[in-house]
């Protein structure tokens, strides 16, 4: 080491020794205040001040800092490297009030830090490569006894009167007075300082007090790298990430690690505690200067600044611009990733000091004033004129959208920005443009809520959204798009009131406010400008819109719109309007469509303009129905080729029978042949009208050809099954074969009126379609008035020669429908039809009313259909009955019996099935009865009734047969 006392210590120890024996108060006042200082300002801060003393040695050597605390005993020793000890550092350790630090970067090296040694021992060794010194309190009380030098023998001012006598002993300084010693730092460190423990102190106590601030004093003095305390090292390394962040990582015992992202700005560095790789808002802690303080710190982000502090390092000066340091920590939220960014927000709460109060203020002012928020890339085409201006005038920075190719997420000032809670991709990808500075996905849920508030982002909702989408022209794919990405955020009714002003595009172009005001028709694959209705156009259609009270409309309900209705009725002609309904009849189902659609004028093969429904299509098979003066056109070729065959037939343009249709009408007004007279025999009006229109146009001639068609198309097919409806009623007056009405033919598996009426015979009809075809033919159980005609008209023709039983069910048929008849309005034939079959003049015949007349008169003057009708059918043919015309009186008073005394009468009961009968029997072995008035004479009879009685003749015997048992 050279000289025995290279620092020239002596020289040192004489002034201050002078000094104190000029100035009793001097002695006094250094050991005060080396007393405040141990008791104080570093009673806690031995491995700090030393470690600070350390990382400023290490910097100025520009070396790694490494530092070893070694316990041997009652002896604790601390190592470093680093600059060695220099004069001006002797200088700095021997006085109270000056310190060694020259450079801006220094801690402590070597000021009144040290101080921090006294709070352990009374007895330190600093050793170092060149030159080693002595602190000892026990050597500085003999120097004084050697000078002569009293010493107060007070109590110290600051002691308690009943303190320990001992403690309250004057105690001289023990850093003023250093004396020069023989002894090396350990190997391969620079400097070591080694103390002597009082008794007083735990030594286990204190290293553990040491490593738990190891990492701490790691991560606060960046110059060191290593600090073993006994056999525990804690190291630290620094690795660079970009942007000005940096990765500091601190490993412990047992390789256990902690990591921060640290950001140095002009006056301090701010850390960031790391959990599994992610960023984490740091505990509350304290300012850091660079060591711990107490000024007590709520922020989100471990402070370690450079900024005046008081001498013990634990307070800030008066007056410090504690907000200078906020300066630069937006850029340390630039250099986080974009979804980790919002971390370094102070949240809202009770400021933990003053400090921390106008360091929370400073660092959201810095937060609301920088471009540093990322938000959603509006992808701006750097070519595109003004780029930048639009980026200047939405807040952004000048690589928002400019620089995006090339990965750098554009930010924005947040008091420009917008939020919307919980913003998915794919409605940020749709409002990038429409909003502006959004908020990016990442940092838009709930947990991001109160964050953004701090920052004053504009928080947006539904409902704002749909009021910014007004004025937003798009193609009707993205509106699909945008409305997919929005339906789930309509999660209840009061998210989609929200939504209530949300714009829809139209099939024709426009775009309107209100979902509630449109319709959808989701079968639509091509738009069709619609002016009567607000059609959405089908490529925006959404499932969305329905929720939001958009009505489904299908093709049917569009073209039975009232609106259209009305315009149609205006302007039957007008090409838009026309266009719009034949291209949506190409969807529709022709049977559902309104029969008014037929107004609509569409051009025939000469150029004129009729309504669609007096138009046939080109090679319409109903052309070869029809009468040849039949007043209806052929629609144009080119409109055929244009709208297509399905779509001018679903408005009435006929290819074969047309129909007409209505609810609730009203009256017979549909222009149908014959209809008044339909309509006046209905009971009551109809709730719904349908029918087969132009059936007047049919040729006599192709009725045959005619029912196949009726037949063969659905539509018509089902009004053929309705014998009330106008069709059916119609074709059974109106359609002929062979010039008779249909109603006036039998249908061929009826045998009521063979030989009266002539059989239906059309070639080739099924089963089925005969059955069908019921309703047009003659009915028994529906006798009409032409019905009626034309059988009273069959039985009275002598050329026909039906079956007596034919003949009766056609006359109990009559008789049954005579109360639905109007009987003036019958034509009575001259004839009439009697049970014998025979057809004779009407006076001659009387309808018999009791069967038993039936036995004494003779059958061709006998009208009979059956007993219960029988009145009704005399009033019908106005013929008298026979029980009226003749009387009949039973010749014998025969044996008087009873129906269950006479064998023959029980015989008789069960052989014809009779109830109970409550006359008498009378037999006769010969029964004979008397007639008088319209026929007279004697005949005998097998039974007769004459009030209660019932005569009935007893079997004759027969030669070798017993005779009956009477």
């Amino acid at each position: 080491m050279g000289s025995a006392d290279p620092f020239g210590t002596e020289g040192l120890r004489a002034a201050v020794l002078a000094s104190w024996r000029d100035s009793p108060t001097r002695l006094r006042e250094d050991a005060a205040t080396e007393a405040d200082l141990v008791r104080a300002g570093y009673r806690d801060r031995l491995l700090t001040e030393l470690a600070q003393n350390a990382a400023d040695a290490a910097a100025k050597a520009g070396v790694p800092g490494e530092v070893r605390v070694r316990l041997d005993g009652r002896t604790l020793s601390i190592a470093n490297t680093g600059a060695a000890l220099d004069l001006s550092g002797v200088h700095a350790l021997t006085a109270l009030r000056a310190s060694g630090k020259a450079e801006a970067t220094a801690v402590g090296q070597f000021g009144v830090g040290f101080t921090a040694v006294l709070a352990v021992s009374d007895d330190i060794e600093f050793r170092s490569t060149t030159g080693s010194l002595h602190f000892s309190r026990d050597r500085t009380r003999e120097a004084l006894r050697e000078r002569g030098i009293a010493t107060p023998n007070a109590v110290l001012p600051d002691r308690p009167a009943d303190a320990d006598p001992a403690a309250s002993t004057f105690q001289p300084p023990a850093l003023r007075l250093t004396w020069p010693v023989e002894a090396c730092p350990a190997e391969g460190f620079d400097t070591e300082v080694v103390v002597r423990l009082r008794a007083d102190v735990d030594a286990d106590a204190l290293l553990a007090a040491m490593r738990d601030e190891a990492a701490d004093l790691l991560l606060e003095l960046p110059a060191l790298q290593s600090l073993r305390i006994g056999d525990d090292e804690f190291t630290s390394v620094v690795r660079e990430l970009g942007d000005g962040l940096e990765e500091l990582r601190v490993t412990g015992p047992d390789e256990r690690r902690r990591t921060w992202w640290q950001f140095r700005t002009p006056r301090a560095r701010w850390l960031l505690p790391l959990r599994d790789g992610k960023p984490h808002a740091a505990p509350h802690d304290v300012l850091r200067a660079p060591t711990r303080s107490d000024e007590e710190l709520s922020l989100p982000a471990l402070l370690i600044a450079d900024i005046p502090m008081q001498p013990d390092r634990r307070r800030l000066l008066p007056g410090a611009r504690v907000a200078e340091l906020a300066s630069g920590y937006a850029d340390f939220a630039r250099a986080l990733p974009p979804a980790d960014r919002l971390v370094l927000v102070p949240t809202p709460g009770f400021a933990r000091s003053e400090a921390d109060g106008l360091l929370r203020e400073a660092l959201v002012r810095e937060l609301q004033t920088h471009s540093w928020l990322p938000v959603v890339d509006q992808k701006a085409d750097a070519d595109t004129p003004n780029a930048g201006g639009l980026a200047d005038d939405l807040g952004l920075d000048s690589s928002y959208g400019l620089d995006s190719g090339r990965g750098v997420i554009p930010t924005a000032v947040p008091a420009r920005a917008s939020v919307f809670p919980y913003l998915t991709p794919e409605l940020a990808r749709l409002l990038d443009d429409v909003i502006g500075p959004l908020v990016i996905p990442e940092l838009s849920s709930s947990a991001d809520a109160e964050a953004l508030a701090v920052l004053d982002v504009h928080r947006l909702g539904l409902a704002r959204l749909a009021e910014l989408s007004g004025g937003v022209e798009r193609p009707p794919a993205w509106w699909r798009d945008w409305y997919a990405a929005l339906e789930p955020f309509v999660v209840d009714p009061l998210t989609a009131e929200e939504l209530g002003a949300l714009a829809v595009p139209l099939a024709d172009g426009r775009l309107v406010t209100g979902p509630r005001t449109v319709v959808l028709d989701d079968m639509l694959e091509l738009a069709i400008p619609l002016h009567w209705a607000r059609l959405v156009h089908p490529e925006a259609t959404h499932p969305l819109l329905s929720r939001l009270g958009a009505r489904s409309a299908t093709a049917e309900d569009l073209l039975a719109d009232p609106a259209l209705h009305a315009d149609l009725s205006d302007h039957p002609d007008d090409p838009d309007l026309v266009d719009a309904v034949l291209r949506l009849a190409a969807h529709a189902d022709p049977d559902a469509l309104p029969p008014w659609l037929g107004m609509i004028e569409l051009p025939d093969s000469t150029g004129e303009l009729l309504p669609a429904d007096e138009l046939l299509l080109p090679e319409a098979p109903l052309y070869a129905l029809l009468v040849e003066d039949a007043p209806l056109g052929t629609v144009a070729e080119e409109v055929v080729a244009e709208y297509g065959a399905q779509a001018l037939r679903a408005v009435g343009v006929g290819w074969d029978f047309g129909i007409v249709a209505e609810s609730d009408p009203t009256g017979p007004d549909h222009h149908l042949d014959d209809e008044e007279a339909w309509w006046a025999g209905l009971a009551e009006e109809p709730a719904e009208f349908v029918a087969v229109r132009d059936l007047d146009l049919v040729d006599d001639i192709a009725w045959p050809d005619a029912l196949h068609q009726l037949l063969a198309e659905p539509r018509t097919r089902r009004l053929l099954a309705d014998p009330d409806g106008y069709t059916a009623w119609w074709l059974r007056r109106h359609a002929r074969l062979d010039g008779i009405p249909l109603g006036r033919h039998r249908h061929p598996l009826d045998t009521e009126f063979a030989g009266l009426l002539p059989e239906f015979a059309v070639p080739g009809l099924s089963h089925v379609d005969l059955e069908v075809l019921r309703t047009v033919l003659a009915n028994p159980e529906r006798i009409t008035p032409e019905l009626a005609d034309a059988l009273l008209a069959a039985l009275a023709d002598p050329a026909n020669n039906p079956e007596p039983e034919v003949v009766s069910r056609a006359h109990r048929h009559l008789a049954a429908a005579a109360d639905r008849l109007d009987l003036t309005e019958l034509e009575l034939p001259e004839r009439v039809r009697t049970l014998s079959g025979a057809a004779v003049p009407a006076a001659e015949a009387m309808v018999l009313d009791l069967p038993w007349f039936g036995l004494a008169l003779p059958p061709d003057r006998l009208v009979f259909g059956d007993q219960e009708t029988a009145s009704a059918l005399a009033t019908l043919l106005d013929l008298p009955l026979a029980s009226e015309s003749v009387s009949a009186e039973v010749l014998g008073a025969g044996l008087r019996t009873s129906w269950s005394a006479a064998p023959l009468g029980v015989v008789l009961r069960q052989l014809f099935s009779l109830p109970p009968q409550e006359g008498e029997l009378v037999l006769h072995e010969d029964l004979r009865v008397r007639l008088s008035g319209a026929m007279s004479g004697t005949v005998s009879v097998p039974w007769w009734r004459s009030g209660a009685e019932t005569h009935v003749r007893m079997p004759t015997a027969v030669e070798g047969t017993p005779p009956p048992a009477s």
